[in-house]
């Protein structure tokens, strides 16, 4: 089983003082923010259950997330919107939340573990490759942003757009989602560069 703190106790052992993970959620969705977070733990603080945000029941991650806000030293969530998405691309949508979430931690950190990706930064910083899986701080990360969203999705957006099922699908191109673009056409949350090769093959207009 894969040591989530060895990460963290290797750039401890060097002297690095406030690791920060960060991860985000929503990169794959049609419709909706891409949220990232960065949250500092203690060192050698184990929380127990903790993993990638995917792998656990929403019951699970419901609690992870007070346990994390509870204990973490500092923490920050940052969304950014399908506009900006659609402007400068989703990758670079990603990194920027990634990069505005640090510069949001009320401590600044020393070291980022950052969930295969690098971020613009002059932090110090290892990209992971399946980080939220491999590392306490990304996947607590990754938890703060998929509780986030996933509470954007149910609590604020499908009462937005309530014909559109949201708060089942959480923006993802499920059948149910598409058949709803289909349906209904997009919403202003709905990301074009995502969509209009769904429209296309609707053959609906693309009207934007």
């Amino acid at each position: 089983m894969e040591d989530m703190l060895a990460f963290e106790r290797q750039y401890a052992a060097e002297q690095y003082r406030a690791i920060a993970g960060i991860d985000e959620v929503g990169r794959g969705c049609m419709f909706g923010d891409v949220v990232a977070a960065a949250v500092i733990l203690p060192q050698g603080l184990e929380i127990d259950g903790i993993n990638d945000s995917k792998k656990l029941s929403e019951k699970k991650r419901d609690a992870l997330y007070d346990v994390i806000i509870a204990q973490a030293v500092a923490y920050a969530v940052v969304r950014i919107d399908a506009e900006i998405i659609d402007r400068i691309n989703i990758k670079q949508a990603a990194r920027l939340a990634m990069k505005q979430a640090v510069e949001q931690l009320q401590v600044h950190p020393d070291f980022l573990l950052v969930d295969a990706e690098k971020i613009d930064c002059d932090l110090p910083q290892l990209a992971l490759i399946k980080g939220d899986a491999r590392s306490q701080s990304i996947a607590a990360a990754s938890i703060l942003a998929k509780v986030t969203r996933d509470r954007l999705c149910v609590e604020e957006w499908d009462a937005m757009y309530p014909t559109y099922g949201i708060a089942i699908h959480k923006g993802y191109g499920t059948k149910l989602h598409r058949e709803k673009i289909a349906e209904l056409g997009p919403t202003p949350m709905h990301r074009k560069t995502f969509i209009r090769n769904i429209m296309l093959d609707l053959e609906q207009p693309v009207l934007f």
